[in-house]
C-alpha cells in the first residue's frame, strides 16, 4: 500500500492542488450548483429573478476561466514574478528557501485547514441538499419591529389613488404602518398570499411574507394584521386571504377576512 508522499516537493504539491480547490474547485461547485437551480427554475429561492441573468452569465464565466486554470502547472499561481533565468546569482540554499517555500506558522496553518475544511464541507452540502425557502421561524427572528418601507411612499400615494391590484403583502405593510388618513382605505378589497405568523394584538393573526432586494441574505419580513380566527393555523401555514381593509377605533389598520384558505407553499414564495 503506497504511502502518502512526505518529501518536501510532495509536501508542496499537495499545498498547491489543496490552494486551487480551495480557490477554483470551491467556485466551480458553486457555479454548477447555480446554473443547475437555474435551469430547474429554483434560482429564486436563493436571489431576485431580476438577478438570474448576472449570476448565470458570472456561472459560466467562472466555469470558463476553472477550466482554464488546468492549463496552468501546479504551483504557477505562487509565482511572485521571481526572474528565474538568472540561476548564476542564486546559490543552491536560495533555490530550496524557494522550492519549498516559506514555513507557515502553526496557528496561521491550523486556521487555514479548518477553515478550508468548513467551507468545503459547506459548499459540497448545497450539492446534496434539496433547495428550500427561507423559514417562517426565521422571518420572526428578523422582525426588528420597525415599519416597514419597502416601496415608499410611491405605496401611499397608489394605494390612496386605489391602484391597488398589484399590491403584495410588502405594499401593504408599508400602507397600514404609514398611512396617515387610515379612513381613506376603508372597505379597499384585498386578496393577498403569505404565512401565519403569530399577532402581536388580541386574536387573529400576522399574515407575512418575506421581502428580498437582492437576495436571501437581505431579506426581510413584512407582516400586516388579519382579523380572524388563527385556531386551526399554525404557524408556517401558508394561505390566501380575501377580505376587506378595516380602521379600527384607535385608527388602526387590519384587514377583515372572509375567507382564509390553506394552501401549498407557492412555487415563488417571496416578494421583491
Amino acid at each position: 500500500m503506497p504511502s502518502a508522499d512526505t518529501t518536501p516537493t510532495g509536501r508542496m504539491t499537495a499545498r498547491w492542488i489543496a490552494t486551487r480547490w480551495l480557490g477554483v474547485g470551491l467556485a466551480s461547485v458553486l457555479a454548477v450548483v447555480t446554473l443547475g437551480l437555474a435551469f430547474t427554475g429554483r434560482l429564486g429561492l436563493y436571489i431576485n429573478p431580476e438577478s438570474s441573468w448576472f449570476a448565470v452569465g458570472m456561472s459560466v464565466v467562472l466555469l470558463i476561466g476553472a477550466a482554464l486554470s488546468f492549463t496552468l502547472p501546479l504551483g504557477a499561481e505562487a509565482d511572485h514574478g521571481h526572474d528565474h533565468g538568472d540561476h548564476d546569482e542564486h546559490d543552491g540554499d536560495d533555490h530550496d528557501d524557494h522550492a519549498h517555500g516559506p514555513v507557515a506558522h502553526p496557528v496561521a496553518l491550523t486556521a487555514t485547514v479548518v477553515g478550508g475544511i468548513a467551507a468545503s464541507g459547506i459548499v459540497l452540502l448545497t450539492l446534496v441538499l434539496p433547495p428550500a425557502s427561507l423559514s417562517a421561524e426565521l422571518a420572526m427572528s428578523r422582525d426588528v419591529g420597525a415599519p416597514p418601507l419597502f416601496a415608499g411612499s410611491d405605496a401611499v400615494t397608489l394605494a390612496a389613488t386605489g391602484d391597488t391590484a398589484s399590491f403584495g403583502v410588502g405594499e401593504w405593510a408599508t400602507v397600514f404602518a404609514t398611512a396617515t388618513n387610515p379612513d381613506a382605505f376603508d372597505g379597499d378589497a384585498i386578496e393577498l398570499t403569505g404565512f401565519v405568523t403569530p399577532s402581536d394584538g388580541s386574536g387573529g393573526f400576522d399574515l407575512t411574507r418575506l421581502v428580498i432586494t437582492h437576495c436571501v441574505i437581505d431579506a426581510q419580513p413584512a407582516s400586516i394584521p388579519i382579523s380572524a380566527s388563527a385556531g386551526s393555523f399554525d404557524t408556517g401555514q401558508w394561505v390566501t386571504i380575501t377580505g376587506t381593509v378595516s380602521s379600527t377605533a384607535d385608527g388602526r389598520l387590519e384587514i377583515d377576512a372572509t375567507s382564509v384558505e390553506p394552501i401549498d407553499e407557492p412555487e415563488d414564495p417571496y416578494e421583491y
